[in-house]
């Protein structure tokens, strides 16, 4: 009777927007010699049929007179990851030996001497995928083994598992300042590369990028060309607040996507597209992650923000509503998390002179159809308003200054649950009673809906922790309410 051939599977994963378990299962069948890969593999999942013959053969292995059967299952879902290399490899070479990889997920692209190499998406899986063990190139072992409750084992070189001796790699501390809140760490880096302390003048403005960083606040700024709003911008991202370690691992997740070095740092993103970047760019699509997503935990900046398409603008409400981005397709729908603070900078006409002592060009019609662009509902989601005017005086304040104020408001909103700007509706407000009757006051006499009520009372509570009120009182209600658009 004949024998049956014997099949060994191992556990892998590609990453699409989201982690799909892939089983690799390789056979041996009596036949011509050769060697083949089913199931919907790409044309570089299919390359890696002889990058995985010159890796075995360059280290001693001999290939039986057989064809060799791979199957990547599900085979209805296609997979275009080159992390599936060392997987296959391992089916192939533990064809005949009792070895049991079941409890591991195995990521790793192989170079033609046997070298294990580390691929983008490898860090977005790990942390996703739910597994508990690992084997992964050696070069991102130490990187995933700063994922809570994982196990990783890093390898260099396929000759590595001809004696198979896994040791787990042992984290190591992350090397940033950190401030501890009810036993949680929250990381910070405290160099200031564009400084504050270089925007003379702008006392208001800057007032305002502080109060947006501390709560994590939208914001606006209106200005002629050359006022500083940019300068501004620019440098909100430095004295941000400080990261729990899951964002920083989501961040790091983000840069993997977005092939950058992954390296703990915990700056919170800021991405800065251009008015001529596509729907896809901003948004993700074809396989790809968007602006928007690489933003999150971060800012989003778009200068010239009426000079974006209109439906880009449009498009933009939900995701700043949600705080998430649901991209549907035919197979599937990917949600992407876009937790961010949203930074806009817009000239007051198309010639960008009306605020300021030159001589403005524009006609009314055409500085209405420019300011039209940007929709109500739009500017509804953003929380803090300043039309800036040239200002020369001697004001100065150090990011550090800043950063420090912005710490201490931390602390306050972290103790509370939420960071302000993401407070939920139903939440309940300590407000003094004059403070309260200005607020109703104010709706009142301008008509303000209930989100723009909602919008300055978080508002009124950050200039109340970074003020160090016990309440809201009158003061924040007033300062808030300026800073609203009219």
């Amino acid at each position: 009777m004949e024998e049956k051939t014997k099949t060994k599977k191992i556990n892998s994963a590609v990453f699409d927007g989201v982690v799909k378990s892939v089983e690799v299962e390789t056979t041996f069948i009596k036949a011509l010699p050769g060697f083949s890969i089913v199931g919907l593999a790409s044309n570089a999942v299919q390359e890696s049929k002889e990058r995985i013959k010159a890796a075995l053969l360059n280290n001693n292995y001999e290939f039986p007179p057989l064809k060799i059967v791979t199957n990547l299952s599900p085979a209805n879902l296609p997979k275009k990851s080159t992390a599936l290399d060392l997987p296959i490899a391992l089916s192939i070479l533990f064809q005949n030996r009792d070895i049991d990889l079941s409890e591991y997920l195995v990521l790793g692209e192989l170079g033609l001497d046997g070298s294990i190499k580390e691929t983008n998406d490898i860090f977005a899986i790990a942390l996703a995928s739910g597994y508990k063990k690992f084997i992964v190139p050696k070069s991102i072992a130490s990187k995933l083994s700063q994922i809570p409750d994982i196990e990783v084992f890093g390898f260099d070189n396929i000759s590595e598992f001809f004696v198979f001796k896994p040791i787990k790699e042992t984290s190591q501390k992350l090397k940033y300042k950190f401030i501890e809140i009810g036993n949680k760490k929250y990381f910070y880096n405290d160099k200031f590369e564009l400084d504050f302390r270089d925007v003379k003048g702008q006392h208001i403005a800057k007032r305002v990028a502080l109060i947006s960083a501390a709560g994590m606040h939208n914001i606006l700024f209106e200005g002629s060309a050359g006022v500083g709003k940019s300068m501004i911008i620019n440098r909100l991202r430095y004295i941000l607040p400080p990261v729990s370690l899951e964002e920083l691992l989501e961040i790091e997740k983000q840069n993997s996507l977005d092939n950058k070095d992954i390296t703990f740092n915990p700056s919170r993103p800021f991405r800065s597209p251009h008015h001529s970047s596509s729907k896809a760019a901003i948004f993700g699509g074809r396989g790809k992650i968007g602006e928007i997503a690489l933003a999150n935990n971060g800012i989003l900046f778009f200068d010239e923000l009426p000079q974006f398409r209109k439906d880009i603008l449009e498009d933009l409400r939900l995701p700043l509503q949600e705080n998430k981005l649901l991209i549907s397709r035919v197979d599937s729908k990917i949600e992407y998390k876009t937790e961010i603070l949203f930074a806009s900078a817009m000239n007051p006409c198309p010639c960008g002179n009306l605020l300021s002592d030159k001589e403005c060009r524009c006609t009314e019609i055409e500085i209405k159809r420019y300011k039209n662009r940007i929709s109500e509902p739009l500017l509804d989601r953003i929380d803090l308003y300043l039309q800036m005017t040239e200002d020369n005086n001697d004001s100065v304040i150090t990011s550090k200054e800043m950063f420090e104020k912005v710490l201490n408001a931390f602390e306050k909103q972290i103790k509370r649950g939420y960071l302000n700007s993401k407070l939920p509706e139903n939440w309940d407000f300590n407000i003094e009673n004059e403070a309260k009757e200005i607020l109703e006051k104010a709706v009142n006499n301008f008509n303000l809906s209930k989100r723009s009520k909602f919008k300055i009372l978080k508002i009124a509570q950050t200039i109340s922790d970074l003020e160090n009120y016990d309440k809201i009182n009158k003061k924040a209600v007033l300062e808030a309410l300026s800073y609203r658009r009219r």
